[in-house]
């Protein structure tokens, strides 16, 4: 039988390091103050079932309730640790039975009576495991039980457990054990089971178990199991546990105190050739540097029971606390401790390791500075280097002298520091000077200068734009100079979208590059809505004096507005049409090939269109009064096509020659009814 669960307690007075719940208990059971619903929340393995039984077995107790059982009625040894129960006393796993109808269930069973006992008690574990809809069915119970009726709630997470339920239960709170408590523990369990333990085997089963009973029990049943006729020795318990060897911890701290890289280094290498974890030496290093932060900063700490070890190890652990300076040893706590995480999962546990160490190693002037510095006198007469150590080795005393020395030379450079520095100052003032100086006045008039080259250049910049980015280009086309503001040329444009794409980067900076090249400077560029110069905050620019005479027509069609002169259409062109009576080698009839006659939906052809009808030719649009020219025909080919009216006539003919043999009947409406009813075919009008 396992060990935790042969010597479980079977009386709250069994029960170690648990005294906040077993003796406000056992008042309660002797005053016979008893609720009808508990709830034991702690730990795993810190007694919270056990605790749950010893308290029914003193509930149905024939002499109880009695916070001490007494062992020899049926309900005492039907409840005894490892007794074989009753059926007035149910446990259950609410980590499997935790729905609706499992609530219902134990709801319909408890309400009846005890068979033999005094109380029906239920002992739920892992209470925290009910859904809330099997709380809620288990809650008007819990609310208004029968007399007979007790229910004991256990769990891990007392904060999850339906708080209508936990706000009516006694909430008694489990805790893990102190080592001091778990050490007697264990000494009364090696004691009753006549197995002979190492004196230092104790610190490393209470560190394996973490302060739950159970679990530390667990750790000593199996080292018992594994143990030799000799007993249980530190070796065996060693390598079956996976704990660093004192001898390597002792070897880490040594390389640390004395600031000694190979050796700590070499004590890495030797921890891989032991095949122990990288994270389990970083663990065990910081428990030992634990010991010795508590034993430098308390030294009865050894007496006290706050540092636990072995007596043979008192003074080895003295002396390596007494080889930090103080405050010290905290600072690398602290960098192993950050570093413990980092190893956890890692690919390269090895590496990670030798950085760690290597942190502390190039950073141990940060601990040994960590408290405030004192004179070389105060030093001096500091009684902690005279401690005997083995540590305090001849390096280490000559790194504390060098440590002394430079901190006296940074004194002494500090008191000369303020007389050499007048003399260079007033040098480098007039070397420094006149280079800037002359250089912002040219950039000045260069950027003055942006703006009116800007308009007067704007048809190149589009240009410009044009050809490195087409749809900057057409985007431009209707953008504006306005000024310039700060360094910044500021365009006007109408349409606030491709003014707000004209800022765009990619946009943008192909206008910048385009200014830059034909006016040579370079200037921002910002693109707002409206092309009034006075709403973005600029004068009406003043119109050139002197326009160039070699390209008067260009200028005229950039000038002012940047729309460029309008194109008179419609009535409103002009009369004199200079260059329209230049013939062109364009206007010649187009060899195209005639076009198929159209047809009506089942293929027959259209009839032919008045040719006069509306005063116009078919298809020719609506006739301007000033046209009255004949149609030129300058150079007639000799492959010209023949006349349209031609091909009507062969048309009709053709049509005349379809109805003679058949394959149409003969329309003989005229062409205006027959282009009524294909109106009112087609779009449905009728005729007024």
């Amino acid at each position: 039988m396992a060990l935790y669960r042969k010597y479980r307690p079977g009386s709250f007075a069994e029960v170690v390091g648990q005294e906040q719940v077993t003796v406000p208990l056992s008042r309660a059971l002797d005053s016979g103050n008893i609720n009808h619903a508990y709830l034991f929340s702690g730990p795993r393995g810190c007694g919270k079932t056990s605790s749950a039984r010893i308290l029914a077995r003193s509930l149905n107790c024939a002499e109880g309730p009695t916070a001490t059982p007494c062992g020899k009625c049926p309900s005492c040894v039907a409840l005894a640790p490892n007794g074989p129960g009753t059926l007035d006393v149910t446990e259950l796993d609410a980590a499997s039975n935790n729905g609706v109808e499992d609530m219902r269930e134990l709801r319909d069973r408890a309400m009846y009576a005890p068979a033999e006992s005094r109380y029906r008690i239920f002992i739920i574990d892992e209470a925290h495991m009910i859904t809330n809809s099997g709380a809620n069915a288990l809650l008007k119970i819990v609310e208004e039980p029968p007399a007979h009726l007790i229910f004991i709630f256990a769990t891990t997470e007392p904060e999850k457990v339906i708080g209508t339920i936990r706000s009516r239960t006694h909430h008694y709170p489990f805790r893990l054990l102190t080592p001091q408590a778990m050490r007697g523990l264990i000494e009364r369990t090696a004691a009753a089971e006549h197995a002979h333990i190492d004196d230092a085997v104790y610190p490393l089963v209470i560190r394996a178990g973490g302060g739950s009973p159970r679990d530390t029990l667990s750790v000593l049943d199996q080292l018992l199991a594994g143990s030799g006729p000799d007993g249980l020795t530190y070796d065996t318990a060693r390598m079956l546990l996976g704990v660093t060897d004192d001898s390597l911890i002792d070897a880490a701290v040594e390389a640390l105190a004395d600031t000694h890289k190979a050796g700590m280094f070499a004590v890495v290498d030797e921890v891989i050739e032991a095949g122990i974890d990288p994270r389990r030496f970083a663990a065990d290093l910081l428990d030992r540097l634990r010991d010795l932060m508590v034993l430098q900063a308390v030294p009865e700490a050894l007496d006290s029971g706050l540092v636990d070890a072995p007596a043979d190890r008192h003074e080895t652990l003295k002396e390596q606390a007494g080889a930090f300076p103080e405050g010290g040893i905290a600072g690398y706590a602290a960098m192993v401790n950050e570093g413990i995480s980092d190893l956890r999962g890692a690919t390269s546990p090895r590496l990670l390791l030798e950085i760690l160490c290597a942190k502390m190693l190039f950073g141990a002037h940060t601990p040994a500075v960590a408290a405030p510095e004192a004179p070389a006198s105060a030093q001096a007469e500091n009684p902690q280097p005279a401690r005997k150590s083995k540590y305090d080795r001849e390096a280490l005393r000559r790194a504390r002298e060098e440590r002394e020395r430079q901190q006296r030379e940074q004194a002494e450079a500090a008191t000369q520091k303020p007389k050499p520095e007048p003399a260079p100052e007033p040098e480098p003032e007039p070397v420094r000077e006149p280079e800037p100086a002359p250089e912002p006045e040219p950039a000045a008039e260069e950027q003055r200068d942006v703006e009116q080259l800007a308009r007067d250049h704007w048809a190149e910049i589009r240009k410009l734009v044009h050809q490195k980015k087409a749809v900057a280009g057409i985007m431009l086309t209707e953008a504006r100079v306005l000024g310039q503001r700060e360094g910044t040329l500021v365009i006007g444009h109408n349409t606030g979208a491709l003014a707000a794409r004209l800022n765009d980067p990619s946009n943008n900076a192909v206008v910048v590059e385009a200014i830059r090249e034909i006016t040579g400077c370079d200037v921002a560029v910002e693109c707002v809505v409206g092309q009034r110069p006075k709403d973005a905050g600029f004068s009406e620019p003043e119109a050139p004096t002197e326009p160039p005479a070699e390209s008067p027509q260009p200028e005229q069609e950039e000038a002012d507005d940047g729309w460029g002169t309008p194109v008179q259409i419609g009535r409103n062109a002009d009369p004199e049409p200079a260059p329209e009576p230049e013939p062109e080698p364009e206007p010649e009839p187009e060899p195209a090939a005639p076009a198929a006659p159209a047809t009506f939906s089942d293929g027959s052809p259209l009839p032919p269109e008045p040719d006069d009808f509306y005063g116009y030719g078919p298809d020719e649009g609506m006739p301007e009064p000033q046209q009255p020219e004949p149609e030129p025909q300058p150079e007639p080919a000799p492959q010209q096509p023949e006349p349209e009216q031609h091909s009507r006539e062969q048309e009709e003919e053709e049509m005349l020659r379809e109805v003679r043999d058949g394959a149409r009947s003969a329309d003989h409406r005229d062409a205006l009814t027959v282009a009524m009813d294909l109106l009112g075919q087609e779009l449905g009008a009728k005729p007024l």
